[in-house]
């Protein structure tokens, strides 16, 4: 009964983004990527195009990885990737991109165990999860950290991502940051090798890992907060660089976005935020648009979208289970949109 109300709720978010066909003198706006933000963007792309004149956008959540193939393939108007561009894909796209950070959000451990509704993980316990080093949920060093908790005897299932994956990246650029032995092992990227065993499964997108725990006892995985909170999954409080415990949602997340810098590109980095009340994973999430558009009514109706964004978009945020950005990152992002349809 519980995976069909996961399937349930993510067909309705698929629903969203289905549109009837357009008349002849319509703009479509055709993307893809990320599964990370596909919650709010489905939000966004639907009271969007009822609200604009002729606009229309269709979006295809497949993965931050196959959504920048598709822009550099130039088979998509733009993409969405929570990995900001690399320099090396900029170069493939001939220079022809304008990066916007357009939502942020926490990337949460969702868990399955059955009676059990709070877990505390400390910072030097979830890496070694997810490097096959603590197996079992009543391992002492997660009990230490749980007094009062009846933990059981339960072989822990690690659910990771099978796709190119910009969540991916910014969990394992966390792990990275936080523990030696995980930066030297499985490393950090929209892709990495896990450690080899029986009790790693690979699912795609933020949905697929999601509703695998949701379906395995003994489960955990990393998904966007939004998810979980959809599907109210349970997830562990994490230990952030402070050392306190700090659950997802609330002002965790605007606190972790707090210390974000950003280069000329647009992009920021936050493996492993400063503040005593910062959540510890949380990062951007980016759209892809062209500086050289062809159709000048495109290019103002990708405009158009991201001042959407930037205005309406950020008050869906909460409810969502994302973060408003920073009104200072909003002013930047407005600046940088201006590029859009300007040519190289």
């Amino acid at each position: 009964m519980r995976l069909n109300i996961v399937s349930a709720a993510f067909a309705a978010a698929i629903t969203a983004v289905a549109f009837p066909a357009l008349a002849q003198s319509d703009t479509r706006l055709t993307g893809s990527g990320a599964s990370f933000p596909f919650p709010i963007y489905s939000a966004w792309f639907k009271d969007f195009s009822s609200k604009s004149d002729g606009i229309t956008v269709d979006y295809q959540s497949k993965g931050s990885g196959a959504g920048i193939q598709d822009y550099l393939n130039k088979v998509v108007d733009f993409a969405a990737s929570d990995s900001a561009m690399k320099d090396e894909d900029i170069a493939k796209a001939e220079g022809n991109v304008v990066l916007l950070p357009m939502t942020a959000g926490e990337i949460v451990l969702i868990y399955n165990l059955p009676g059990v509704t709070e877990v505390k993980l400390p910072r030097d316990v979830y890496p070694e999860i997810f490097l096959g080093n603590i197996t079992n949920w009543n391992d002492p060093k997660i009990a230490e950290a749980n007094p009062g908790v009846t933990l059981p005897d339960m072989p822990i299932t690690v659910v990771v991502r099978s796709d190119s994956s910009g969540t991916t990246f910014n969990f394992t650029g966390h792990l990275s940051a936080i523990d030696a032995a995980f930066k030297d092992g499985p490393g950090f990227g929209n892709s990495v090798q896990w450690p080899s065993t029986d009790k790693l499964v690979k699912a795609p997108k933020n949905d697929g890992v999601t509703a695998t725990v949701v379906q395995t006892p003994g489960a955990i995985g990393y998904t966007e907060y939004g998810y979980a909170k959809l599907t109210g999954t349970p997830m562990a409080d994490l230990e952030n660089k402070a050392g306190k415990f700090i659950k997802a949602g609330g002002e965790g997340g605007s606190n972790a976005l707090a210390s974000a810098q950003f280069d000329d590109q647009m992009r920021a980095f936050i493996t492993d935020p400063d503040g005593e009340n910062a959540y510890p994973i949380a990062t951007f999430t980016w759209m892809v648009f062209p500086k050289s558009v062809a159709d000048p009514v495109k290019a103002d109706a990708m405009k158009k979208l991201v001042e959407y964004g930037l205005t309406d978009g950020q008050a869906m945020a909460e409810s969502l289970g994302y973060i408003e950005m920073p009104e200072a990152v909003i002013e930047k992002v407005r600046t940088a949109a201006e590029k859009i349809g300007a040519g190289s």
